[in-house]
């Protein structure tokens, strides 16, 4: 830490007489303890939270594709890259205030670690004014929706389904973002514990709302908003109201400070950069449906809904892996502060083991049963069914390789190297899976004249996976060599 950051925190002490928390066995066995058996327990509640943060987004689509068809499923593909968009914020404040907090609390200095989380709350409380703002200023959140690939036909709905989400975003920041500290502090199930209670409202919100009541769109909206406060009251309890807990909440801790807002940002920056290239993607990939599924029979709304089922699914497949990287995240800060770097190797390696074998399972079961996961959807026509499961089948071939490549770009980022991991994250989605999607619709074709320029669009993204994956491979292998020299004192850690 610098003089100029130990200044700052000097502004808002702790009071002399307070007493060291009960919780700090819970922070100090992240260097002692097994590393196996932190993984396993940090690992299963991150998993099932990102999960269920997913189930966020695919309950939507679940209620209004039975309610309203392949209508429903259009409005959610619409508005899926300006939710990926809140979701990029988030994550820019969250993790990168508890990246920020786990190298401190590695360090041993509680105080800083509680100003870095009084800012994240100020910070994620600004950010959701902005949001709120753009979304009901009309230029604003038309444009975003034209660029989205918004049909006529589904525009109105998908402008009030975003509206309504956007007005509510504080909750998303606290229930999604802040939320990553109560892992951090130690206290992993807690933390799934939040995320739990707030999607199983949110599921029941959204069949009585939108199944029941018939409020369709603007009733999924609310019962999104209702879960995410529900997740939100509970984190905010966490650290204001339960005794004897690592961090604490304080009001003092809350006035920003100019140089830890910027490291909050920087090392967030990488998380953010995923979430941003992944709308990114969906924006891009949203025209060319819309352009390429009005040239074949099922037109431009049924390609929406269809690859609009493959990337949630593709998504939820992909969920357990970030839930891997995410857990070993405070793992990895906490030994990298404390320079215990044999420990930060294993610990990297046992993630990346951990996060292959989980993404073999999802493959399995994705072409297990293709059918089934697509019918949960509530797409019965057989030529659609057909065109969808084809299509998933190819989005997912490389996914049993890339977990190591999720993990390997989180390692930079939980290590206090943001600008590696931005890059190793944007590499799939911008360098390469954007050119791809552009280019491989003019030449597949001819290649391959059975398949037409709508079907280059998901054989894309294996192409992309393997470029990614090849890359991360070179940066880990050059780390690896540069935490040798940490450990043998030829190099000094900075962060």
């Amino acid at each position: 830490m610098s003089v100029e950051e130990k200044d700052e925190v000097e502004e808002a002490p702790e009071r002399p007489d307070a007493p060291a928390p009960a919780g700090n066995d819970k922070v100090a066995r992240m260097g002692t303890a097994s590393i196996p058996s932190l993984i396993v327990e940090f690992a299963i509640p991150s998993i099932i939270g990102m999960l269920v943060g997913a189930a966020y987004n695919v309950v939507d689509s679940i209620f209004l594709g039975q309610a309203m068809g392949s209508i429903g499923l259009s409005i959610t593909t619409a508005a899926n890259p300006i939710m990926i968009v809140f979701i990029a914020i988030a994550m820019l404040i969250g993790n990168g205030g508890n990246a920020l907090a786990a190298l401190r609390l590695g360090e041993g200095d509680r105080a800083a670690a509680e100003v870095v989380l009084g800012n994240t709350a100020s910070l994620s409380i600004v950010f959701a004014i902005l949001v709120a703002v753009l979304a009901f200023c009309d230029p604003s959140i038309d444009w975003l929706l034209s660029v989205s690939g918004t049909t006529p036909e589904v525009w109105d709905a998908t402008k009030q389904f975003i509206q309504i989400l956007s007005a509510g975003f504080v909750l998303q920041c606290f229930g999604f973002g802040i939320n990553n500290f109560i892992r951090t502090t130690g206290s992993p199930n807690i933390a799934l514990g939040t995320n739990v209670i707030g999607t199983v409202v949110c599921i029941v919100c959204n069949y009585l709302l939108v199944m029941v009541l018939g409020f369709g769109t603007q009733g999924s909206a609310m019962a999104t908003l209702i879960g995410q406060g529900v997740s939100a009251l509970l984190v905010l309890l966490y650290f204001t109201v339960k005794k004897d807990v690592p961090l604490r909440l304080h009001l003092h801790c809350m006035p920003l400070k100019g140089k830890i807002v910027r490291m909050v940002l920087s090392l967030g920056f990488a998380s953010f950069a995923i979430q941003v290239a992944a709308a990114l993607v969906n924006f891009v990939l949203n025209n060319l449906l819309v352009k390429y599924g009005a040239l074949t029979p099922m037109g431009s709304e049924e390609a929406l809904a269809s690859i609009g089922v493959v990337q949630r699914v593709a998504m939820v497949a992909v969920m357990p892996l970030i839930g891997v990287a995410v857990a070993i995240q405070p793992l990895l800060g906490y030994n990298y502060g404390a320079h215990l770097f044999d420990r930060v190797r294993t610990t990297l390696k046992d993630g990346i083991i951990g996060a292959t074998g989980l993404a073999i399972l999802m493959w399995a079961l994705v072409h297990l049963f293709p059918n089934q996961i697509v019918g949960v959807f509530g797409i019965s026509d057989p030529d659609l069914r057909d065109f969808t499961v084809f299509a998933l089948k190819v989005q997912m071939m490389l996914v049993p390789f890339v977990g190591f490549q999720i993990v390997g770009s989180n390692y930079f980022q939980a290590t206090g190297q943001p600008l590696k991991s931005a890059f190793l994250s944007l590499t799939r989605q911008v360098l390469f899976l954007i050119p791809l999607y552009l280019w491989l619709p003019t030449v597949l074709p001819v290649w391959f004249p059975n398949l037409t320029s709508l079907d280059a669009l998901y054989f894309a993204v294996p192409v992309a996976d393997f470029l990614a994956i090849f890359t991360t491979a070179i940066f880990m292998a050059h780390e690896s060599r540069r935490i040798n020299k940490l450990e043998s004192g030829e190099l000094e850690a900075r962060f």
